[in-house]
């Protein structure tokens, strides 16, 4: 095993030039149906634990950007009035799992005796929409490399294994497509799982996740507020998720405007791609320099966090 221009620990002794060569195949791969999105995931964890990510210091910027570009494509596919409905039936989810994810992580920081701005991270990044939140909530509380970095690696580990069980779990209970798009927007972490997850299950599941995980993510505005307040730090900003107006307008073009509408599932299908090709630069971030950085006790956290997250979150969509 050796170290990587980044220092990130690889398996291959092999030049930059194959380096890229590798992962650029991969990536081009991921262009193609046969790799699903939980396999471009894989494929990517695989590259860069192996051969190494020769372009890791991109990594983050093309990852987020790809992401909302392909958010914004999926808007072409749904329709406002469904998404509406959608909408409102996930807000009391929203609200009541938002509240009770903060709290419960903020008990369990204190118990840990972790940092409280890691532990803070970890808990906005389960309560809201993973990585997003992170970003958006570590300036304002000015968290160090090493906070932020612990919180984002715990996030994307569980949000990686989400991909995988969520739709299995899905079929074993024989959930609804709708039900099972509500449980993915409210309990998996990331935007990009969460549409992972609920394409793989259905076209109907994909539009009820998008839409409530979107809502969601708007919840990252007050909760960024309220955090200022209470590490009394006036002069962040708050970093606003802009792209969810353009998937609202999307999905407004695709509902009243039939130009749009016939060219729309091309839109989708490439946006698809996007999203497949996303989850490939993903997992291709998670080497194992992130992964021993991450620590047992935040893990711990997360890993609490999550399964309460999920089990409370299916237990009311299922009975209640």
């Amino acid at each position: 095993m050796k170290t990587d221009s980044v220092n990130a620990p690889i398996f291959f002794r092999i030049n930059t030039t194959a380096q890229q060569i590798i992962f650029v195949l991969l990536l081009l791969l991921c262009l193609f149906p046969i790799i699903s999105p939980p396999i471009a995931l894989l494929l990517g964890l695989v590259v860069a634990n192996l051969s190494g990510h020769p372009f890791l210091h991109l990594n983050h910027k093309a990852t987020n950007m790809l992401l909302q570009v392909s958010v914004v494509g999926l808007g072409f596919g749904m329709n406002v009035h469904s998404a509406v409905a959608a909408g409102k039936e996930g807000f009391i989810f929203t609200v009541a799992s938002i509240i009770g994810t903060i709290a419960l992580g903020t008990l369990l920081g204190k118990w840990f005796k972790i940092q409280k701005k890691t532990s803070h991270l970890i808990s906005c990044g389960t309560a809201i929409c993973g990585g997003s939140a992170i970003a958006a909530i570590a300036p304002v509380i000015q968290s160090d490399e090493k906070q932020t970095s612990v919180a984002l690696g715990v996030i994307f580990i569980l949000n990686s294994i989400a991909l995988f069980v969520f739709p299995v779990v899905g079929h074993f209970l024989n959930m609804s497509q709708n039900d099972f798009g509500l449980w993915c927007a409210i309990a998996i972490h990331d935007t990009s799982s969460v549409v992972g997850a609920a394409n793989k299950y259905g076209a109907e599941a994909l539009q009820v996740a998008t839409t409530v995980k979107l809502a969601r993510a708007l919840w990252i505005i007050p909760i960024a507020l309220i955090t200022a307040v209470v590490f009394k730090n006036k002069t962040s900003k708050v970093k606003i998720p802009y792209f969810i107006g353009l998937f609202i307008l999307a999905m407004i073009c695709n509902t009243y405007f039939s130009p749009v509408a016939n060219f729309a599932p091309h839109l989708v299908s490439i946006a698809k791609t996007g999203l497949t090709v996303t989850l490939f630069l993903i997992g291709a971030g998670l080497n194992r320099s992130v992964l021993k950085s991450v620590g047992l006790l935040p893990l711990v956290q997360g890993v609490l966090l999550w399964v309460s997250i999920a089990v409370g979150t299916l237990l009311a969509i299922l009975y209640f």
